[in-house]
């Protein structure tokens, strides 16, 4: 997970954890049900409006510093485990802290809040999963670019020798919007969850799946192999785009920039298809007429492999 997402994730985070009950506060009682007792399922401890925001806030920033500070001394290989510890923990405190508003929403007294054991075990597996998922795109974004050596537009490749070629890409600004919407959606949801709102999906929806598409296509990776290119979109390497290397007729490099192909993104124009994520270089290839380019680093290298592939088909 990059830094910056580390921290837009933290202060989202934190930023709904205290804003949650605070909101609900005219509809809360003085003080909040936050423990249920396991067996009989009826609240047995509370705290002040105030702590009740404060103390979930607390526990989030001492485990967003404690993994800052694991994941300096474990190194870059570290992505994985810290993009899913701070998604499951984020997801998982900020439920809980909605199924607690939630049980406590027009009561009086402390004393008569709902039961919370529903929405424990709900929130409990959504952690986990968040978790999951968060940990393989991190697992992914560390995946970095490598090539054999060589230069020009074609390669030598020996007879036999198996090789890969790995670029990735991506806009921090296109995952900023993506963490934007996706934390309205969140907020929206959450509202809902807490019920300070009714069923919002109208809200919710559309806010979601701008974060999805924009976030899918805020990053990319280009792969170069014996079978020919493959593109694969977002964090978590889909959708994906491939070309055999029987099919690519050629491949070139060549400097585009946002104007020229219409925008950032994923573009259609007279230029053909370009996934656009930053001016400069881009690698370019030919296939079935149509012309695919893609900016990512070191596209000289990916050229020059992909022609190097061609000039071994018979004719």
């Amino acid at each position: 997970m990059a830094a910056w997402g580390v921290v837009a994730w933290a202060a989202g985070v934190l930023a709904l954890l205290v804003a949650l009950p605070l909101a609900a506060g005219g509809r809360l009682p003085d003080r909040l049900a936050t423990h249920w007792d396991s067996g009989s399922g009826a609240p047995d401890g509370s705290m002040p409006l105030w702590a009740a925001a404060v103390f979930p806030a607390l526990i989030w920033a001492v485990l967003v510093l404690g993994v800052a500070f694991a994941r300096r001394r474990a190194g870059a290989g570290a992505g994985g485990w810290v993009a899913g510890t701070l998604v499951s923990g984020g997801v998982g405190l900020a439920g809980a802290q909605a199924s607690i508003v939630r049980a406590n929403l027009d009561h009086e007294d402390w004393r008569q809040a709902d039961s919370v054991t529903v929405w424990v075990v709900v929130v409990i597996a959504v952690a986990v999963l968040a978790g999951f998922t968060g940990a393989l795109a991190g697992r992914r974004g560390a995946v970095g670019a490598g090539a054999p050596a060589g230069e020009g537009p074609r390669m030598e490749i020996p007879s036999g020798e198996r090789f890969v070629w790995l670029s990735r890409a991506s806009n921090a600004w296109l995952q900023l919007i993506a963490a934007g919407t996706g934390l309205v959606a969140a907020a929206g949801a959450l509202a809902g969850l807490g019920g300070l709102i009714g069923a919002e999906w109208a809200l919710v929806a559309p806010f979601a799946v701008a974060s999805l598409l924009v976030l899918a296509f805020s990053s990319v990776q280009a792969r170069v192999t014996g079978r020919g290119l493959e593109v694969a979109f977002g964090p978590f390497g889909r959708p994906v785009r491939r070309w055999a290397a029987e099919d690519i007729e050629s491949a070139r490099v060549e400097d585009r920039t946002p104007a020229q192909v219409g925008g950032w993104g994923y573009r259609l124009s007279g230029l053909g298809t370009t996934v656009m994520l930053r001016g400069g270089e881009c690698l370019v290839i030919r296939a079935k007429g149509k012309d695919f380019a893609v900016s990512v680093d070191d596209a000289e290298r990916g050229a020059a492999l992909l022609n190097s592939l061609g000039a071994r088909r018979p004719g």
